[in-house]
């Protein structure tokens, strides 16, 4: 007898990064890097999972950037000129570690990598990998989640900005999906109430928090995480279980970590003589994470041993089966305290698996072929599903939170980076003004609104606040929040005075081109 539920959650998302003006720009390598290292990863599980007859079923985001990424012909076209580069590096690796077995192999392994990377993106999935995972959307596998526009942290947004990134979100799913998304992955699980009402006016069901989000609600719900809440505004809250998360997100104490698995840090970008590298480098010749890497993370010292995949793989086959035997306890104690059947969410970024943490991807194959095998106390389920087969729930009012560090927006508001709250949000006001003075327009006029819509929401972006916090490329998150501010307010000051430069305003909308179907009445 089914016990109670395991619900996972893959939030992918990259900050819009699109180049035209200069080939081999660095930042576009996250695109394709995660595209090679987690989003086809993740399509081949579904598909062996789902040709093995596997009834596997998960949630997933695809955030709106993303998904315009994922479907520019630009990007498409640069990612394939990514993977034959690393053919050509991994064909020079075979040749130049012939004499050394143990990296040989490996440099075998990442060149049919890649080469089936290249068969996949451009056969398989026909360079269009959104399509495929809307076909395993409606073939009930997995469950697709809306985003805001640009991932705005929206608990520092005015009304205005919020029902725009929102009900953008919604439309974008919508053209891509084909149906109205039920549920929404608030960017950064930032959630605060005033937000409630416009997800309500957007149709939306439920939404994500972190653990405190629920823990600490209005009143204190019962089960805790383990079982959803409703607001007074109707939205079903889900609360992030802290014991599943950070049994695989940590790298200190969680599975990622394990000394037979892949060494992030160690890449051949980095180790290898700088001239032999230079022409797989970008054209500033700066060292980069190449992806090719040979070494596994063997201990705490900088001493490290060659890469086992086989020891990987089955090193991720017995996480696996821990996870398994750690919710069947949780679901089994649970179940003895509760009068409903607990759900553990398990909400993780889904470039963990496979960028970050190289075998999970493998690990979830093992997961959810070992949770289909058996006769368990739990099954997976799908958070909507949760909810029409339970639908009695506490009402609470969820507290303020976000997941990150402390867990109350203190990484997108702090002193690296506070110094963009103002500019944001009288740009916003200055655009809801702007929509309110133009409520119908058509022309090179309309065109000037909309391009104005897009620089604000661009700058919107959580990414950048969370780069200036991290100190990864803080002069590049710094000059994306001032360009796109710079061009808003120069498109504002021209619109306002009648005088807009066709030329220029066509040159931004070129490189700042995405969501062609936005329209700037979404400030009214």
């Amino acid at each position: 007898m089914v016990k109670g539920n395991v619900a996972f959650i893959l939030h992918a998302h990259l900050p819009y990064v699109h180049h035209p003006e200069q080939e081999g720009f660095l930042e576009e390598r996250w695109l394709f890097e995660a595209i090679s290292e987690t989003y086809i990863p993740l399509l081949n599980t579904f598909g062996a999972l789902s040709r093995e007859g596997a009834a596997f079923k998960l949630n997933m985001s695809l955030s709106p950037t993303l998904l315009s990424m994922l479907t520019n012909k630009l990007l498409q076209s640069r990612y394939i000129k990514y993977l034959e580069n690393l053919i050509s590096l991994s064909e020079r690796e075979i040749e130049r570690t012939r004499n050394e077995p143990e990296f040989n192999s490996l440099a075998i392994m990442y060149h049919d990598k890649y080469c089936k990377d290249l068969e996949d993106f451009t056969h398989v999935y026909g360079c269009n990998l959104v399509n495929a995972y809307r076909e395993f959307q409606e073939s009930g596998h997995i469950e697709i989640m809306c985003s805001a526009a640009t991932h705005g942290f929206l608990p520092l947004m005015s009304s205005s900005a919020v029902r725009a990134q929102v009900s953008l979100g919604v439309e974008i799913y919508l053209k891509y999906f084909g149906r109205r998304p039920l549920g929404i992955w608030l960017p950064e699980c930032g959630y605060t109430p005033s937000i409630e009402n416009v997800l309500k006016e957007n149709g939306l069901e439920y939404f994500i928090t972190e653990s405190h989000g629920i823990l600490y609600s209005d009143p204190k719900p019962v089960f805790g995480t383990n079982c959803p809440v409703v607001t007074p505004n109707g939205l079903v809250a889900f609360g992030r279980d802290p014991d599943s998360s950070k049994q695989v997100w940590s790298a200190t104490e969680g599975y990622p970590g394990d000394f037979d698995y892949r060494e992030f840090y160690r890449d051949i970008g980095y180790d290898l003589d700088y001239e032999y590298i230079r022409p797989y480098l970008p054209p500033d010749g700066q060292r980069i994470h190449t992806g090719i890497k040979y070494y596994r993370i063997t201990g705490k010292t900088d001493l490290k041993q060659p890469y086992n995949p086989l020891s990987a793989k089955y090193k991720a086959d017995c996480h696996a089966e821990n996870f398994l035997c750690s919710r069947q306890k949780q679901i089994i104690d649970l179940s003895q305290k509760m009068d409903r059947p607990p759900i553990i969410v398990c909400p993780y970024d889904a470039e963990l698996f496979g960028h970050w943490w190289y075998e999970g991807p493998f690990w979830l194959y093992c997961l959810f072929k070992k949770a289909d095998c058996r006769q368990s106390d739990f099954k997976l389920t799908t958070l909507s599903e949760y909810m029409e087969r339970n639908p009695s729930m506490q009402v609470c009012s969820p507290c303020p939170s976000t997941w990150g560090h402390k867990g109350y927006s203190e990484v997108w508001l702090n002193e690296s980076n506070d110094w963009i709250y103002k500019h944001l949000d009288n740009a916003a006001q200055m655009m809801s003004r702007l929509a309110n003075e133009n409520p119908c327009c058509e022309g090179l006029k309309k065109d000037a609104l909309n391009q104005a819509a897009r620089e604000l929401l661009l700058a919107q972006s959580s990414d950048w606040a969370f780069i200036m916090r991290t100190g990864t490329v803080t002069p590049y998150a710094i000059k994306r929040t001032q360009q796109h501010i710079d061009r808003f307010t120069r498109l504002y000051n021209d619109i306002s005075a009648g005088n807009i430069d066709p030329s220029w305003l066509r040159g931004i909308q070129a490189q700042d081109d995405i969501f062609p179907e936005l329209d700037y009445r979404i400030y009214l």
